[in-house]
């Protein structure tokens, strides 16, 4: 197979291009610096793209070598024909080649085998070559190989068409082009249905009397299927319509339908299907149903991680983290506008002690010690308390002017603060603090702290603990990874776990910088990196780029600019009469008008780069240090609190988007209940999927639908309103 031509088929690339990719991601280039800085090789592939070419390069180069295995163990038998070989360069999945292989598989002892054993493979022949008339007659043949010898006994005629029964079924069923037709069919003409196995409710009942064609169902119906019959609550089949499935079969083995022989081999076709075609074509068409919607699940989970860990931050601001309780109180804890913690506490305004006005006392005492800007509540259990008790407190004549609040997701809060990194970063803290000050700095710098929490514990997906683990972990691990990068890093003050995802940097390396820096106080310029244990050239290529050093002597180390590419920055301030001092007091507004009026086709050339690295670095000089995040939305901040009860239809508020799923998206309204914007109440258009419209993070306008109390359900819609807010 030629790997690198069916990659640009594929996924609609340049065949020279993909070749090229190819060749750096096997030099061991990440994927963050291959999309940044080398954009001429790749044709300027975005991260997404890359990502999909190396894992489908990773999947075809596994197939190839599979290829390789099963050709050499079909030689090995001597078995290896020219049409085998074919069949096999031909084949397009991994199921396919195992089709292919199947015949050839030692065996295990099966029906078939022992027929065989007995020597009834000449009459299983002598039943195929359907003739238009048999002497001696099927049956009388048959009795030719009653046998009494012990271990090869067939005491009857019938018996021995039995055994030739079981040897064309096998047959059939390894036929690799039979398998891979009626998979097909299947996937086309099937249902997945589901019954109720147990008589109680639950949340699968939508399921207990449930079918739908497979070619219609949609990935989140899948897994909620999937974790109902693992929980017991359903019972799941792969339904066809027998007799046509069983045509299937006919047309590829009947070759005459006038042969004596037609009615033993219907029967065995029957056999065939029931008892080894279909159960094994079930499991398949379940196992690619699942891989399909774990991929679409993941896909989904991948962007929403993505727009939440690219929301913007809240900087320059002191801020209170508050994480809600009831019998442990609530616990704070102030950091300052750079992260660092100031002071903890311990508040206790919900039940069972009701203390609101030493509550009140405390907090405020906070506010003013420290000149708090905003308080963050967690959205976790006794929320909706806090939230009425801190909007009561900021209206009492003591708060100081201008203090607001906002909620915000503690999804993966108590995760950090249980863990090893939480321990090594606030050893005499307990649980609760560190996720109080968590809660404070997810709103100051959500990536920065969001690192720090496995990736499926976020709470963006659907269905995570139901897919495969180790898919599921790389690949949101690679999003993380795209989005520290894409951001970059002070190296100054990150801390480990950020460092960590820096392109070329490991847990080790990034420990090592950490423990550099506190020894040795800041990193001045950029090549001292190469002082750190652990980081030789190679890897200082790979991240140099990415880390940045704010008021760096050399202000080119505080941009996104690449020292490979230094000479080229500052021939480029020296062609137009720019300083780097220029750089470092934004004084570049005509620097792009210039060198389109100079031709930046012309420019590149002479500077010895390619448009697109030229292109990078103006954009780099005109914004030294930009934060990609600042065009994201702020964050909603509030001085009152809103209650369920206080909700109407037909009501206009703002929101937030908090999560998006194949069926539609949550909404922040600020009630400490998400509401639920069903895709179909997305736009007057129709929309494939929610993530076409919305993204995590967005903030829009909703009409409350519907309001349902007792459940604590709101419904939204946006149909009648613009697309976008």
């Amino acid at each position: 197979m030629d790997i690198i031509a069916t990659l640009a088929k594929e996924l609609g690339l340049d065949k020279e291009k993909v070749e090229k990719t190819v060749a750096l991601i096997d030099e061991g280039n990440t994927i963050p610096f291959i999309s940044r800085y080398r954009k001429e090789v790749t044709g300027s592939m975005d991260d997404t793209t890359l990502r999909a070419l190396d894992d489908r390069l990773q999947y075809l180069r596994k197939m190839d070598e599979r290829r390789q295995e099963i050709a050499a163990l079909i030689a090995a038998q001597e078995k290896l024909t020219p049409e085998i070989e074919a069949a096999l360069n031909m084949a397009k999945t991994l199921v396919e080649l195992e089709d292919i292989y199947r015949p050839f598989k030692p065996k295990r002892t099966t029906r078939a085998s022992i027929a065989r054993a007995k020597g009834l493979e000449p009459l299983a022949q002598y039943i195929l070559a359907q003739r238009d008339a048999y002497d001696p007659a099927i049956d009388v043949y048959a009795e030719s190989f009653i046998s009494t010898e012990e271990g090869k006994e067939v005491p009857d005629a019938k018996a021995a068409l039995q055994g030739a029964s079981d040897i064309i079924a096998e047959d059939v069923s390894n036929d690799a082009e039979i398998r891979k037709n009626l998979r097909a069919f299947t996937m086309q003409h099937g249902a997945l249905t589901t019954k109720a196995a147990k008589d109680e409710p639950s949340v699968y009942e939508n399921y207990y009397d449930f079918s739908e064609p497979i070619k219609k169902l949609r990935g989140h119906r899948v897994l909620a299927i999937n974790r109902g019959e693992k929980e017991e609550f359903l019972k799941v089949s792969v339904t066809v319509e027998q007799a046509d499935a069983l045509a299937q079969l006919e047309a590829k083995v009947i070759t005459n339908k006038k042969s004596p022989a037609l009615p033993y081999l219907m029967a065995t076709l029957t056999d065939a299907y029931e008892r080894l075609l279909f159960p094994a074509i079930e499991r398949e068409v379940r196992t690619a149903l699942f891989d399909d919607a774990s991929e679409g699940a993941l896909k989904v989970f991948s962007e929403n991680l993505r727009n939440l860990l690219l929301v913007s931050p809240l900087k320059g601001k002191t801020v209170l983290g508050y994480d809600p309780g009831f019998r442990t109180g609530c616990k704070l804890a102030v950091v300052d506008k750079t992260g660092k913690v100031l002071d903890t506490g311990v508040i206790y305004p919900t039940e069972p002690r009701n203390d609101i006005e030493g509550s009140k006392r405390k907090v405020l005492a906070l506010v003013k010690k420290y000149g708090v800007d905003v308080i963050s509540i967690g959205n976790g259990t006794a929320s909706r308390e806090s939230e009425r008790f801190i909007a009561d407190t900021l209206r009492d004549p003591a708060c100081p002017k201008g203090v607001k609040y906002t909620i915000v997701s503690e999804a993966g809060a108590s995760v950090y603060s249980a863990s090893k990194l939480g321990a090594e970063e606030f050893p005499d803290f307990d649980v609760t603090q560190r996720s109080a000050v968590s809660i404070a700095r997810r709103l100051q710098d959500p990536l920065a702290e969001l690192v720090k929490i496995e990736p499926k514990a976020i709470g963006v997906g659907q269905y995570q603990h139901d897919m495969k683990q180790a898919r599921l972990t790389e690949a949101l691990g690679g999003v993380v990874e795209d989005c520290v990068n894409g951001v970059g890093v002070d190296i100054n003050t990150a801390s480990y776990s950020l460092l960590s995802y820096v392109s070329g940097i490991n847990a080790t390396a990034a420990k090592n910088i950490v423990a550099y820096r506190e020894e040795n106080g800041e990193f001045k310029t950029r090549r001292q990196i190469l002082k750190v244990p652990k980081i030789g050239e190679k890897a200082f290529v790979q991240c140099a780029g990415f880390l940045r050093i704010h008021d760096a002597k050399d202000v080119l180390d505080s941009t996104g600019v690449h020292p490979e590419s230094y000479a080229i920055a500052e021939d480029l301030l020296k062609r137009f009469d720019y300083t780097p001092e220029d750089v470092r007091s934004n004084n570049l507004a005509l620097l792009r008008f210039k060198a389109e009026q100079y031709g930046k086709a012309k420019l590149a050339k002479e500077l010895g780069c390619g448009e697109p690295t030229l292109e990078d670095i103006i954009k780099e000089l005109e914004k030294p240090g930009r934060d990609i995040r600042e065009d994201a939305p702020a964050p909603v901040l509030s001085t009152e609190v809103l209650e369920i009860t206080d909700l109407k239809p037909d009501m206009m508020l703002k929101g937030t988007v908090r999560n998006v799923v194949d069926f539609g998206c949550f909404v922040d309204i600020g009630v400490h209940h998400d509401g639920l914007l069903h895709i179909s109440e997305m736009s007057d258009r129709y929309i494939k999927h929610p993530a076409d419209l919305f993204s995590v993070g967005d903030v829009i306008e909703v009409r409350i639908k519907d309001v349902d109390v007792k459940k604590q359900r709101i419904s939204l819609s946006r149909k009648g309103m613009k697309d976008k807010a």
